[in-house]
């Protein structure tokens, strides 16, 4: 039996271009980009906006921006006096709360263990962005925290699809958060040989030298499209299918060859009933690493076959740098409204051909989407081998 088909009725991000969904996709097309002294923070966002004093106090920063975030989703979803029971979240971190584990650590250090703040605990753990969301969402149906890395937002909407499908809620606010600009955290992937080093984020160019640490929230509200359309609410775009593999391959590396990446793209096309040459769009993973980029191009090439060419690829990453566990969440955001303006965004930064990666990447200047109801993928990796890949329509 076929599975209900699930829409987004709502959109919501903090992200280093602004404040708000709309803040992400213009900067977006307009080629502007939020790098600032080799990191990109979220500059504009104050939590003072949207939080009161005690609440910012009570939320590490990943978890105020998953509660901005979601404020503006449910607000555009209108979620009004639905049934409570049956509303739920599920969020996604790659971290959780750093800033507060790197606070408290050197009070413990500095002044000993008597001093660590009782909140620590509440504001470091991974699910405490669901968990705030759900308090002040009123939203009592599933709600639980997904990590795999920088897979798990995406992840995070593919339970949230699946959630709706097998009928546990009628809808589910849901998406990925991360603010790991840390001390920690740059020392640490910095020691990897992750980040760049020129600051640059240039996913695809032959001078990509490593990602840009990003920061910030995606959240959507999903539910039925026959839940959306009898409460009379606003469809947005469609998440027709998911899909998640492992390359059981390298903790940090992903396999060259892109196989079981290409299989969760094969694979989430499948459970979408869509075939290659419906595909339009390709939101890339797109992270500015040598590895990561020519191994998604393998498996864009095998996934697509000889169609690979003619799609149009490009990175978000190239305008805000790689957020991490918000990752998934954000990019498919912003593909929902690429999707709804009929555009591929650029790829900002491309200019030097690197001579193993042939395909279309969008360089610099968006470009218009000539399908009549465009079809998109994308694509989300994570350290430990997680591929989660999403398949979007427009509404």
């Amino acid at each position: 039996m076929r599975r209900p088909e699930v829409v987004v009725t709502g959109l919501g991000a903090i992200t280093p271009l602004g404040v708000g969904a709309e803040a992400l996709h213009g900067g977006w097309l307009a080629g502007r980009t939020g790098f600032a002294d080799g990191v990109a923070p979220c500059a504009d966002f104050d939590p003072a906006d949207f939080l009161s004093r005690k609440d910012a106090r009570r939320a590490d920063r990943f978890t105020q921006v998953a509660l901005a975030a979601a404020a503006e989703a449910i607000a555009q979803a209108d979620l009004g006096e639905l049934e409570r029971e049956r509303l739920g979240c599920i969020v996604g971190t790659g971290i959780g709360g750093l800033s507060t584990i790197e606070e408290n650590y050197g009070v413990y250090l500095d002044r000993g263990g008597e001093r660590v703040s009782p909140l620590a605990v509440p504001l470091m753990m991974s699910n405490a962005a669901p968990a705030a969301v759900s308090m002040r969402h009123d939203l009592r149906g599933p709600v639980f925290g997904v990590v795999s890395a920088c897979a798990a937002g995406a992840h995070a909407i593919g339970m949230a699809m699946r959630t709706i499908q097998f009928g546990d809620a009628d809808v589910i606010v849901t998406g990925g958060a991360e603010a790991a600009i840390t001390p920690m955290a740059l020392a640490a992937f910095r020691a990897l040989d992750a980040l760049s080093d020129t600051g640059e984020s240039r996913p695809f160019d032959l001078r990509r030298d490593g990602f840009v640490m990003g920061e910030g929230a995606g959240i959507l509200v999903l539910e039925s499209r026959a839940h959306a359309e009898a409460r009379g609410a606003t469809i947005l775009g469609t998440l027709s299918g998911y899909a998640s593999t492992g390359d059981a391959h390298h903790l940090t590396a992903p396999r060259e060859d892109g196989e079981q990446a290409a299989k969760a793209m094969t694979a989430a096309l499948a459970d979408a009933r869509r075939e290659p040459s419906d595909v339009a769009y390709v939101n890339a993973h797109g992270t500015s690493t040598p590895m990561n980029d020519a191994a998604e191009t393998a498996a864009i090439k095998r996934a697509l076959g000889s169609l690979a060419a003619a799609v149009p690829v490009s990175s978000t990453k190239s305008a805000i740098g790689h957020l991490l566990g918000a990752a998934g969440a954000v990019e498919a955001v912003a593909t929902i409204l690429a999707l709804r303006d009929r555009v591929a965004p650029p790829t900002l930064g491309w200019a030097q051909r690197d001579p193993v990666l042939d395909l279309d990447y969008v360089p610099d200047t968006a470009r218009p989407l000539a399908a009549e109801r465009p079809v998109a993928l994308s694509n989300s990796f994570g350290f430990g081998g997680h591929n989660v890949v999403l398949c979007m329509e427009s509404a």
